[in-house]
């Protein structure tokens, strides 16, 4: 299964999780992009699509974003898995890793088909848009703000349950 990773980052932490994320995987360079740099038909080229952002303000995705997602949403994905990551700070209460859920929103009509979902129970915020109705959240949530000790575990723990053993 070609697996590729796709990312936004303003300060270098989203860039840092996908980097961690593709090593433990151990794919090559070239199968980890900056969407600030990347054409959106570029997912096409993979059967497992891991798109990751930070979420900023009022729960909005980061900047980079928007215009791939504009382009990615025309795609016709089916067949392809979608598996997202975010990372978040807890202390945002009611937007915890908000970006997720505008990911799988904006990706929903390509047709792809979402795995990677991760128990909310492992966080402590009061509401989040990523927070789907079997209590889990829409995929791995990070908070590296307050808990970065976390992280490494929680995104092995993730890994094996998208990735087919």
């Amino acid at each position: 299964m070609k697996t590729g990773i796709f990312y936004g980052s303003t300060t270098g932490v989203t860039a840092d999780i996908a980097r961690r994320i593709a090593t433990i995987l151990g794919l090559n360079d070239t199968d980890i992009h900056d969407v600030a740099r990347t054409a959106p038909d570029s997912l096409a080229d993979y059967d497992l699509i891991i798109a990751g952002s930070s979420t900023w303000g009022n729960g909005e995705i980061q900047d980079d974003w928007y215009d791939f997602l504009d382009g990615a949403q025309a795609l016709d994905l089916r067949g392809k898995t979608i598996a997202l990551f975010g990372d978040g700070d807890e202390t945002m209460r009611d937007t915890f890793c908000a970006a997720i859920a505008v990911l799988r929103r904006r990706l929903a009509d390509t047709g792809a088909r979402f795995s990677g979902e991760f128990p909310a129970s492992a966080y402590s915020f009061d509401s989040s848009p990523a927070l789907l109705t079997d209590g889990n959240m829409a995929g791995l949530a990070l908070d590296n703000v307050n808990h970065p000790e976390l992280s490494d575990d929680r995104i092995r723990q993730w890994l094996k349950t998208i990735i087919p053993a």
